[in-house]
């Protein structure tokens, strides 16, 4: 076997690894693994909806604002997401007092949700380790626990 040959099947090794803990997430193979998905899936639902209502609520403050660029639905929408999404939109923010407030509230958010979503992924790769080795086999003593 040669070096080339022996790198390949390592590849291949962790390649097939990672697609069988992706496919295991998706079926919700393990309670950790429904646990992640159940987070996603909520974060999912609470970002959608808050997307909506921000966009009609950003309609209504900019519509009739002087220099606001905001006076459609579809404007309003793609505005939101942007602002949900982290990236700046080649749409001015809000002009109005009401528009800005629900502006930092949209980036108060957006930094929230991806904390959560970081903290998910973290307390899922943890648990997931935890199922695969458990401490007390690695020589590490369980916590106490009353």
């Amino acid at each position: 076997m040669t070096a080339t040959a022996g790198i390949l099947d390592a590849v291949h090794k962790r390649l097939r690894y990672w697609v069988r803990e992706v496919m295991m997430v998706a079926r919700g193979a393990t309670p950790t693994h429904e646990h992640l998905r159940s987070r996603i899936a909520a974060l999912l639902v609470a970002t959608i909806a808050l997307d909506v209502v921000a966009s009609a609520l950003v309609l209504i403050f900019e519509r009739h604002a002087a220099r606001s660029q905001i006076k459609t639905l579809g404007d309003a929408l793609f505005w939101t997401s942007t602002q949900l999404l982290t990236v700046s939109s080649q749409l001015p923010n809000p002009i109005s007092t009401p528009g800005r407030v629900l502006d930092v509230v949209l980036q108060a958010y957006a930094i929230s949700a991806v904390a959560a979503l970081a903290g998910s992924f973290g307390a899922f790769f943890h648990r997931r380790g935890n199922e695969r080795d458990p401490p007390e086999i690695c020589g590490v003593p369980q916590r106490h626990r009353p």
